[in-house]
């Protein structure tokens, strides 16, 4: 891939990432994605376009609103930089076309999934739910995955979470794992395969216990202060193309007889 591909990679999830900050912000007040036009969070002034660049704009206001003064969070430019990149890394992967597009939709769920969960520790069913299906029929249709290995994919991950939430609760007597997580290891399944939930759900509990362990220790937090998972489960998810189908395949089905 060229420097032309990869500059425009870049941009376009950058844009992308800009959008990304106004679904993280609306979806979880119900609010409409599309109208009206970005607004100041502080004093609902709407951003004027050249001050509405994807990550310069923050640096050029110094993050601060133009109209009130007010601070604007770091995160915007950090979303659209981690959507940058995500896509400049995808398009790297798959080249310019279709595969890099259904991935990067992907991608870009996932960021929108794993903020909305750090802020409101909810996974938003307007987004697992109609993703399992969609991501289903890209999986089959323009990434290659076996219709069977999707399909797996669906019905492994959600019962594999399910069980999990299930064992614990009876356990401890108190809820582990929401119904999101599960919705969203189908939607990650339908996606990637069944194959990708052995790395997804190892990766993600390995992060999980590495972040709770180190919350632990510097905030004094006990064991039963909640984390959610659903970030976890994404970064996973996200590192699956690029690591996982590797190693997947040299752990486990070299294992196989």
């Amino acid at each position: 891939m060229g420097i032309f591909w990869g500059v425009i990679s870049f941009v376009l999830g950058a844009v992308i990432g800009s959008f990304l900050n106004v679904c993280i912000w609306r979806i979880p007040e119900e609010k409409s994605i599309v109208f009206p036009s970005s607004r100041c969070p502080k004093c609902g002034a709407p951003i004027r376009p050249w001050d509405n660049i994807p990550i310069l704009s923050w640096f050029l206001l110094r993050g601060r609103c133009r109209d009130c003064g007010g601070a604007i969070s770091p995160r915007y430019p950090l979303v659209e930089l981690l959507t940058g990149l995500l896509s400049l890394a995808l398009c790297r992967l798959y080249g310019p076309g279709l595969p890099y597009l259904a991935a990067f939709l992907f991608a870009s769920a996932l960021v929108v999934i794993s903020f909305i969960d750090l802020d409101h520790q909810i996974i938003p069913d307007v987004i697992s739910l109609p993703g399992i299906p969609v991501f289903f029929l890209l999986a089959v249709f323009v990434m290659g995955v076996g219709f069977w290995d999707s399909l797996l994919g669906v019905l492994a991950g959600g019962g594999f979470l399910y069980l999990i939430a299930v064992g614990y609760e009876l356990l401890t007597k108190r809820e582990g794992m929401g119904g999101g997580d599960i919705k969203l290891l189908a939607m990650i399944g339908a996606f990637l395969g069944w194959q990708s939930l052995f790395f997804v759900v190892f990766m993600s509990s390995i992060l999980g216990a590495l972040v709770g362990a180190v919350l632990i220790a510097t905030r004094g937090k006990d064991m039963k202060y909640a984390v959610p998972f659903g970030p976890f489960l994404s970064v996973a998810a996200a590192m699956y193309p690029f690591v996982g189908v590797q190693l997947t395949h040299l752990v486990l089905f070299r294992a196989l007889p």
